[in-house]
């Protein structure tokens, strides 16, 4: 008994099992920060005062630019059309599985922000280099950089270790966007370290629960080879 499908659908992962204990650990991990935040940002201020000094101390032309780089990448700009175009490919492809990780994941992490950023309301920090529009807590451009780098190398590289590298460039690219937002004085250092634990944990999560799904679907549905 052979599944033909198992070609044309790959795993997103080894073991969903472990992506959703990994899922799981990025929430709560992400809850324990949000929970300190709103209940001792005292105790935390202090510490993201600090951060935001030693960014100030190392400013020089070239860091500019390229924080500013990553600013543009990380905004609607490239983001929307980004988004659209892999929707539009997935669909064309017919890669329904795919599909619903990359839209799935990109609406649980904007509704997280959305919400968030309201509840919170944190304001942000003063002289910023670049434009800045709402409140800080979480860093969008953090969830967005995330979120998308992640559920761009589960969904287009099959699991197994060759995929290694890629999850390193993902996890590279989330934390220079991560730090660019702090550089540029657009956000505090727990802003983005929350979103960017937000953004990665809605793509592994959502990936997983596709993957869970199919597997079940898969062993109820066999075709002989």
């Amino acid at each position: 008994m052979t599944d033909l499908r198992e070609h044309h659908h790959p795993r997103l992962f080894d073991d969903h099992r472990w992506a959703v204990a990994g899922a799981v650990a990025l929430y709560v991990s992400a809850a324990a920060l949000m929970v300190w935040v709103a209940v001792g940002r005292s105790t935390l201020q202090p510490m993201d005062d600090w951060f935001r000094d030693l960014m100030v101390s190392i400013e020089n032309g070239p860091l500019t630019f390229l924080a500013k780089v990553f600013n543009f990448a990380g905004g609607v700009w490239v983001t929307v059309p980004l988004r659209v175009g892999i929707s539009a490919f997935l669909w064309i492809r017919r890669r329904w599985e795919w599909l619903t990780v990359w839209l799935a994941s990109i609406v649980l992490s904007e509704a997280s922000v959305t919400i968030f950023k309201a509840l919170y309301d944190r304001p942000r920090p003063l002289d910023p280099l670049v434009e800045t529009t709402g409140s800080a807590f979480p860093s969008g451009h953090a969830v967005a950089g995330a979120v998308t780098v992640v559920a761009l190398v589960i969904i287009f590289l099959p699991a197994g270790p060759h995929r290694r590298i890629w999850e390193l460039v993902a996890v590279g690219f989330a934390f220079f966007m991560a730090m660019s937002r702090t550089y540029l004085r657009a956000h505090w250092l727990t802003d983005v370290v929350a979103g960017t634990l937000l953004g990665a944990a809605a793509a592994v999560g959502i990936a997983a629960l596709v993957q869970l799904w199919w597997l079940r679907y898969r062993g109820e549905i066999m075709v002989d080879a």
